[in-house]
């Protein structure tokens, strides 16, 4: 059988001093993932990189992941809202895809819900995410209760309509969304680990201040989130379970 074949849609870069120490976000993935034997091919659409054909996606790639970013969904850049059509079209087609913070948010955007700045402000750190969906295929395995990081200053606002919540936190009722078929967005970043996540706080931390948070509580209460990468090898698995079918098809299975 063929190995397991992810575009990334990369949507933005990590931070300049993450970049230098633990490198990219796609770099970050595939660290978790490349004993699957994966292989990754990686658009920039955020540097005007154009993606394929939905027919042509689906015909050469078994999933599509689509990164974070400091962008903001709500600003309706021009190759973010062409990205997101694109991932409507996708999704109709039943392409397996995964969409994690600015990815997550893209998703719901592009599905019909709407995205904006968090009621409750910044969010960064680690957090226990409440899994309340234990039939889910991809979080279910992992209820009650895991720890993940996070840094975002947007959120879901409004769901989809077709949309189920499969993972809640404190200030935010959306953090983990089953889109459909084989398709999810999380809000945490499960391919971050503590040393980055440090890097990240670290590197905020005088836009932090100026918000009212103090880095150093921040820090201290930073830990391990093994269920990160569980998280990203348990969608290979299910995204290379079938082939992409339509999205009725896939549903129903």
């Amino acid at each position: 059988m063929s190995p397991p074949h992810l575009l990334i849609i990369k949507t933005g870069s990590s931070l300049q001093a993450a970049h230098q120490s633990y490198g990219d976000f796609d770099q970050w993935f595939m660290r978790h993932v490349h004993h699957l034997g994966v292989v990754s091919t990686v658009i920039e659409v955020h540097q005007g990189e154009a993606l394929p054909a939905v027919s042509v996606a689906c015909a050469t790639w078994d999933a599509a992941l689509i990164t974070g970013s400091a962008a903001m969904v709500s600003h309706r850049h021009g190759w973010s809202e062409t990205s997101a059509q694109w991932l409507a079209a996708a999704h109709a087609q039943g392409l397996p895809m995964l969409g994690v913070c600015y990815g997550h948010q893209l998703l719901a955007h592009a599905l019909g819900g709407e995205v904006g700045p968090n009621p409750d402000g910044r969010r960064m750190g680690s957090y226990a995410v409440d899994i309340i969906a234990e039939d889910d295929p991809l979080l279910g395995p992992l209820a009650p209760r895991q720890w993940f990081q996070a840094s975002h200053v947007e959120r879901v606002l409004t769901p989809p309509a077709q949309a189920r919540i499969i993972a809640t936190v404190d200030g935010d009722p959306f953090h983990a969304l089953h889109f459909g078929g084989r398709c999810w967005g999380l809000q945490f970043h499960p391919e971050f680990d503590e040393a980055i996540m440090r890097c990240y706080i670290d590197a905020r931390q005088e836009v932090l201040r100026g918000e009212g948070v103090f880095p150093e509580a921040l820090r201290s209460a930073l830990r391990a989130t093994p269920a990160g990468p569980l998280v990203l090898q348990r969608f290979i698995e299910l995204a290379c379970s079938q082939r992409a079918m339509p999205l009725a098809e896939a549903v129903e299975s």
